[in-house]
């Protein structure tokens, strides 16, 4: 009975024409009932915002340095190589294709038994007359650092080649790293979003409890859900885009030591790094409000 009931008032609207003047009106009488809710929240409005403006301060300044992190893994993995000594009757074109093909090979270059022989024999002085007892070798870079042990166990198996070898210690250092980084920052908007969601969900649950007796009336009267929840999810929305805005203040000082630490070690910045994490944090600020609102307003006002 009530699903044919609701289905005769969707086919009931859509015959009705649309009053685009009686919308603005709403959504102008909805703006005013949002800036109201907060105007009588007086004071407390200071503490939520502020305390909302130090978890996103976190969460900004550690995603900051993450992206930093993550640019100077990604340059240790680059310069991270896999040494291919190949052996005496070995096609060398043939091998060096062979492992261009194999799949996260990002570079090969080979360096032939008489240039390494040529550079030793200069650095070590040593006589022209001696024989070559160095052997042709492929310089192996890969995309990630993850991938490293995947192309070593593919590359060993190939025919033609005698050894091999990487740094092994630094490569697990990298992927540590890369997994600590990771990590952390999963953590971190976690607990960014639980602080601020309960923040905000206990705020709007005062707002309810004040206004308890005007949503009871305004419910008998007929209003619609829509028009009683959509200020106070506003409400939320502002103080979480309100809190970003103050959270991105300290990211100009944060941006500036990273750039002298970039500058120090000569690793290029990650791109856009400082607009990504300023438009993260005005998303997930408001995103984060909004949802402590809407969350409230489930649990404490059944409309």
């Amino acid at each position: 009975m009530n699903n044919n009931r609701q289905e005769l008032k969707k086919q009931v609207k859509k015959h009705i024409p649309k009053d685009w003047l009686c919308e603005l009106r709403i959504a102008h009488r909805i703006l005013m009932e949002a800036i109201n809710d907060i105007k009588s929240t007086g004071i407390v409005n200071l503490v939520i915002i502020t305390t909302m403006a130090a978890i996103l301060t976190l969460f900004g300044v550690l995603f900051r340095f993450t992206l930093s992190l993550s640019t100077f893994a990604g340059e240790l993995g680059n310069v991270l190589e896999i040494s291919v000594y190949l052996k005496p009757n070995a096609q060398v074109s043939v091998v060096k294709d062979r492992v261009k093909d194999i799949k996260h090979v990002k570079n090969v270059k080979l360096i032939s038994k008489d240039d390494s022989w040529n550079s030793l024999r200069k650095e070590l002085a040593l006589p022209t007359d001696m024989g070559n007892p160095l052997p042709d070798t492929l310089r192996v870079r890969v995309d990630k650092p993850d991938n490293i042990t995947e192309v070593f166990s593919n590359i060993k198996s190939l025919a033609g080649v005698e050894d091999m070898g990487y740094a092994k210690e630094l490569a697990k250092k990298i992927q540590l790293l890369t997994h600590v980084v990771n990590t952390t920052m999963v953590f971190v908007i976690i607990v960014s979003a639980a602080l601020t969601i309960t923040i905000i969900n206990n705020t709007i649950q005062l707002v309810i409890q004040s206004r308890k007796d005007e949503i009871e009336i305004m419910r008998l009267m007929g209003v619609s859900n829509w028009y009683i929840k959509t200020p106070l999810i506003m409400q939320g929305a502002f103080y979480g885009f309100v809190a970003s805005i103050i959270a991105v203040l300290p990211l100009s000082w944060v941006q500036g030591l990273l750039i002298n630490v970039h500058k120090f070690f000569l690793i290029p910045m990650p791109a856009y790094a400082q607009n990504i994490v300023i438009i993260t944090l005005l998303l997930i600020g408001t995103a984060f409000g909004a949802s402590g609102s809407f969350l409230s307003i489930k649990k404490h006002l059944q409309v």
